[in-house]
């Protein structure tokens, strides 16, 4: 068992805490795969009547994946980075058709592999602390994890706005949105999950007891704009809508983008096209395993990490530049099914 995830069962519950916390628990495959072995004995174990997920201690839930090291694997023959992508997603497929409820107690950095593994959560606890977003276009990459299946279900065009921008969510938006399904003060935690370990069959009670009415929703404000100026899946469409409104919101909103991988804006959008239309989340996971798999080994993804990450000059040297060099096809490459053999494989039951 990995020593970056604790599992311990608590009465009638079994907990998995994410204890990485100098890396802010961004995920590794071990922990994936010690996560994956911890459900897959929960499941089949009749005094396990509910799981808990939090993390053991530091400022964050969860950052993400280790994106350093699946851009090193870009680099080459793109293997590790698989095989993480591989393992990970049958960790999201496992969450989201687990049959016993789940809680992700979302308190702090939620990001990339973060989300992957509270939105698949029957009940999903926002805090005061809590800091939401997928900001894989600022990489070169996406929003996966199942993103294209959250985000494209979000109200209006606000996935889409998510998955461009990055644009972070506190936890009373995380609520509004219907992202987070109880907003708890971060103090209150403690006791709601002891009171879930004493009495799992309380656990709609037991949240909702130690809710409070959070803050406004900021993002309230916007949302008429972001679904008037992110209506179009063209990409080039958003950007001149935005251009012509000529708000200070929207230019703010256009020099954004502007910094983003023009590649990894356009895959975005066409995986929540096609997500809001796929109706099994098993597909959705191979579909978003045939594209991790080759945006993994594309300039822009190696190019981000360095930029961002390993020199931090915040300079990446997007290729295509623009965006109308990233044409159709170029997408329609990066989204062809995996060759027979290579394809994603959810656990078998």
């Amino acid at each position: 068992m990995s020593a970056d995830v604790l599992t311990m069962i608590e009465g009638r519950v079994a907990r998995i805490r994410l204890n990485r916390p100098k890396a802010i628990h961004a995920l590794t495959r071990d922990m994936c795969s010690a996560m994956i072995a911890a459900l897959l004995e929960w499941r089949e174990n009749p005094a396990i009547e509910a799981v808990l997920i939090d993390h053991a201690e530091g400022r964050g839930f969860c950052a993400g994946g280790d994106v350093v090291m699946l851009a090193k694997s870009g680099e080459t023959d793109g293997a590790q980075a698989r095989d993480f992508f591989h393992e990970e997603y049958r960790l999201n497929h496992l969450l989201f058709t687990f049959m016993k409820p789940v809680v992700a107690f979302m308190d702090g950095i939620t990001m990339g592999g973060g989300v992957g593994i509270s939105q698949p959560a029957k009940y999903r606890v926002a805090t005061e602390n809590s800091r939401f977003a997928m900001p894989e276009t600022t990489i070169g990459l996406f929003p996966d994890v199942g993103g294209g299946w959250y985000l494209s279900r979000l109200p209006g065009r606000v996935g889409q706005f998510l998955a461009l921008t990055g644009a972070r969510l506190d936890g009373a938006e995380c609520l509004r949105l219907g992202l987070a399904t109880h907003y708890l003060p971060a103090a209150a935690l403690d006791g709601a999950k002891a009171a879930i370990a004493a009495d799992p069959q309380r656990i709609e009670e037991i949240l909702r007891e130690a809710s409070v009415a959070p803050p406004d929703a900021r993002i309230e404000a916007n949302l008429p704009s972001i679904d008037q100026l992110f209506a179009s899946d063209d990409y080039e469409e958003i950007l001149a809508a935005l251009e012509a409104d000529g708000s200070d919101w929207a230019q703010t909103e256009l020099d954004t983008l502007r910094a983003k991988s023009p590649q990894a804006c356009k895959v975005s959008l066409r995986l929540l096209y096609d997500g809001a239309r796929v109706q099994d989340f098993a597909h959705e996971m191979r579909q978003e395993y045939a594209v991790a798999a080759r945006v993994v080994q594309r300039n822009d993804f190696v190019e981000g990490v360095r930029a961002l990450l390993i020199d931090k000059d915040n300079a990446p040297r997007w290729s295509p530049a623009t965006p109308d060099g990233v044409s159709d096809h170029m997408i329609d490459q990066i989204f062809a099914p995996m060759p027979e053999g290579e394809e994603w494989t959810p656990l078998a039951l």
